[in-house]
């Protein structure tokens, strides 16, 4: 214990000859404290003083009954199910996108992002359109009536398309961070090219799977927007939970399925820490390397290329018949042609689309900054705590939103912080919810960063400070991208916390689309997941240009 006091006073006294640095820290920290631990410590405290005195008579309740049981065992295993077909269908997009030649590039560069800016409940919607009950192939084209789609495999298809571009907007920026000289080599010692794919490639992508991986496999048990439409008789953990708030009124019960829902997430984060420790996957040196590959083969290209083709045409299915169910009467009973439904969404939805993207839009930016300031302390920094920080920055992610709005609800309806009927805590909601994909992006493109580039600047002279701004941050700007990318679209399509945290004042898009849904309003449901799809497609393009006008500000415009 005294050795150990001793090299943290040591740490302290290191960071404290760069006072900016050491602020920037104890800032941070506290943020993490305040909207992350505090939420958190009054969930756990309401799970475990239901009455006001303690006791583990919820979480008895909970694993004495085989419904609450079988939820948490099927959340388990359909999310790592979905996060391990998510990921692979996603690293394979990556590669064709980043390692190859293929025809179409351009198009599936834009047509990968449709599944990530689909509103809550948008896919579920078309899966029912298509293949439910009354179902346009289903019902229409087959008269298939035995056939099914609620249940296991309804949820699998439907979450891998909607959650595999997360791991793409991580992936791609991995496998464009490694240096294709590397490849080159390997082939011109004689090596084949998929034996190449193998021993170069795959491997230096491995911090990038592996925080694909853990994000989807969050993502996925965290998720009740499919579940709750498409889960039929699966009971997972996050339905329950939010049935349990919304549904019974038992917050208790909801808050301790929520507790019990973080248990695996912060074990796989545990242990991909724990594999990607004791591997070393620098690529960027800071030698000059070319900015393209060619690792596969024409007929290569062709596949790939047919691959991407028919995961494309397969989510556009779900795009046109959403398109379709806004001109129809009523969607199975009357298929006459109608625009009486765009009238309803023009009078209900205009205002509170401007109260979204502005909510979303302070956010980004907000999270985009803090995300990258801290994954640059937990990978370059030594700092006393800096594991919890870690397992702190991941955390919002993987308790169900239904737990955070009502830990923000509790934490912050009164003082000494009083944010509840303000924008200020949905934006709040929107920065921490959202953080640890950014942290887990920039942390995955950090560790392909050698060292001794920032070490060289820092012998030249340059505080970290500077270095961090003028080295360190545009070489993970793929990174920062994604970070702003994900917190504006996930902040535009958040439901399941911020529907706690809305008032009259600020309304939000994602609650009024589950009001339609419940309401059997699919028509007009799908004009405001089609006006939430347009916003997202033209935020992302003005957050692509900000991000690479700042990086030819810094290093100049190349030609």
């Amino acid at each position: 214990m005294p050795h150990a006091l001793t090299r943290a006073r040591s740490q302290i006294v290191q960071m404290a000859k760069e006072p900016v640095v050491l602020v920037t820290l104890i800032i941070i920290v506290a943020l993490l404290g305040i909207f992350i631990l505090y939420p958190l410590y009054k969930v756990i405290q309401l799970s475990l003083m239901p009455d006001g005195v303690f006791s583990f008579s919820v979480y008895e309740y909970i694993f004495a009954h085989p419904r609450f049981r079988g939820a948490i065992t099927n959340s388990i295993m359909l999310g790592a199910i979905v996060a391990t077909l998510a990921t692979a269908v996603a690293y394979l997009f990556a590669y064709s996108i980043s390692r190859t030649k293929m025809a179409g590039k351009k198009a599936f560069k834009i047509l990968v992002y449709l599944p990530i800016i689909a509103p809550p409940f948008m896919f579920g919607i078309a899966i029912i359109l298509l293949f439910g009950n009354n179902g346009l192939i289903t019902a229409g084209l087959f008269n298939s009536y035995n056939y099914s789609v609620y249940g296991l495999h309804g949820l699998i298809i439907t979450q891998t398309v909607g959650l595999f571009p997360l791991a793409y907007l991580m992936l791609v920026g991995i496998l464009q961070g490694i240096d294709p000289d590397l490849e080159t080599c390997a082939m011109n010692l004689g090596a084949s090219r998929l034996r190449t794919f193998f021993t170069v490639t795959f491997p230096l992508s491995a911090p990038g799977i592996l925080a694909a991986w853990l994000l989807i496999f969050v993502a996925s048990m965290t998720d009740f927007g499919t579940p709750i439409l498409l889960g039929g008789n699966f009971d997972v953990l996050s339905v329950q939970a939010y049935l349990e708030f919304t549904g019974m009124g038992n917050l208790p019960r909801g808050a301790a399925l929520a507790v019990i829902l973080i248990i695996p997430t912060i074990g796989t984060f545990l242990l991909q820490r724990h594999i990607l420790s004791k591997r070393t996957y620098t690529t960027i040196t800071g030698k000059a390397t070319r900015h393209t590959a060619d690792t596969a083969t024409p007929l290569a290209n062709g596949i790939f290329f047919s691959i991407c083709l028919a995961i494309c045409l397969f989510m556009l299915m779900f795009y046109v018949v959403i398109i379709v169910c806004m001109f129809i009467k009523i969607w199975g009973v009357n298929w006459s042609f109608t625009l009486e439904h765009f009238v309803y969404a023009w009078d209900v939805s205009l205002g509170v689309l401007w109260n979204t993207t502005l909510l979303a839009a302070v956010a980004t930016p907000i999270t985009a900054c803090i995300s990258v300031l801290i994954a640059y302390f937990i990978v370059r920094k030594t700092f006393p705590g800096k594991k919890y920080v870690a397992i702190l920055s991941m955390m919002m992610f993987a308790v169900p939103g239904t737990a955070v709005g009502i830990g923000y609800i509790l934490a912050f309806n009164e003082g000494p912080i009083l944010l509840t009927g303000t924008a200020y805590i949905i934006i709040a909601c929107f920065i921490f919810r959202t953080m640890p994909i950014g942290v887990e992006a920039s942390i995955a493109s950090l560790k392909q960063i050698s060292n001794d580039i920032e070490e060289s600047s820092a012998n030249l002279g340059a505080t970290t400070a500077m270095t961090f701004k003028r080295i360190t941050l545009p070489l993970i700007t793929p990174a920062f991208f994604a970070s702003a990318t994900f917190t504006f679209i996930r902040s535009m399509t958040s439901l399941s916390a911020v529907i706690f945290l809305i008032s009259a004042n600020w309304n939000l898009l994602t609650p009024l689309l589950l009001s339609q849904t419940e309401n059997l309003m699919l028509a007009q449901a799908s004009i405001t997941s089609l006006i939430l799809c347009t916003t997202l497609i033209f935020g992302i393009y003005i957050i692509k240009k900000i991000t690479k006008l700042g990086q030819e500000r810094i290093f100049g415009k190349r030609n």
